[in-house]
């Protein structure tokens, strides 16, 4: 059994995953902006960069806000989705560049907002770009949406599956970043709030949720369809009227670098 290797390159790996992303990621709730409000001072007057973007879903949260938003991202195909979703958004500005060199001038933003992205990027590198291109007293927002792996018994088999047939899943996990890796990356430290999320998913949902995640053995891959007949196997025992539930825990940093 021939295995494809993983896609290594981090601006590569959501490319054939682009319209499950738009459709099965978790979005972020609310009380992010009154968490920002509260602790960065956030108003609709502040420009932000929002880098490594994706498909517009964070991107989407603060142009709902009034923010005029740069939407920082390397990747063509999820470029491109984004700017069909927001190109009618006033403030928004769709930007071909990376955490690393974003290429937007010197001091442009008052914010700069990574969400389920820092993981990917090249920190001292990523910190030195965001020096340059923040203006004085800005902010740096990290967010994550952090599946729970142990609240239920479906959590619970369905991280036993990623486990099971995931390609580098445990690589590129988002909690290898510390408090000890965001220490050293904010200057001179961050606070940290955490929100409740969730979704709810029928079964076609939850094969495109799960479809959507770059470790998840794509088509062609022999481990595809067994993970989709256990995948199919563990929503049966789990489901709940036809449904699923996701439960997350919404992470939000921010800090001065």
């Amino acid at each position: 059994m021939i295995m494809k290797p993983a896609v290594t390159d981090p601006t590569r790996r959501f490319s054939n995953r682009v319209d499950d992303y738009v459709r099965y990621r978790p979005h972020y709730p609310a009380g992010v902006l009154e968490i920002l409000r509260a602790g960065v001072d956030l108003t609709p007057q502040m420009t932000i960069a929002d880098i490594g973007s994706g498909t517009g879903i964070s991107a989407g949260l603060f142009l709902g806000h009034g923010n005029p938003v740069f939407a920082v991202e390397p990747n063509r195909e999820m470029r491109a989705a984004a700017e069909q979703l927001l190109h009618a958004c006033p403030g928004f500005r769709s930007v071909n560049g990376t955490a690393e060199a974003t290429t937007l001038p010197d001091a442009t933003v008052d914010c700069i907002v990574a969400a389920q992205a820092f993981h990917w990027f090249e920190a001292e590198r990523t910190r030195a770009e965001f020096r340059r291109i923040l203006r004085p007293g800005g902010w740096v927002v990290l967010l994550w949406n952090t599946r729970l792996k142990d609240a239920t018994p479906f959590l619970r088999a369905y991280e036993e599956l990623l486990q099971k047939y995931g390609t580098d899943y445990a690589q590129v996990q988002h909690e290898r970043i510390d408090a000890a890796a965001l220490g050293r990356f904010y200057a001179p430290g961050f606070q940290q709030r955490v929100l409740p999320n969730a979704q709810s998913f029928d079964y076609a949902g939850l094969r495109g949720r799960l479809l959507s995640s770059s470790y998840a053995p794509g088509p062609g891959d022999p481990r595809h369809e067994p993970m989709l007949a256990a995948l199919q196997k563990t929503f049966q025992q789990h489901q709940q009227g036809g449904r699923v539930r996701f439960e997350y825990e919404t992470e939000i940093y921010y800090g001065h670098v």
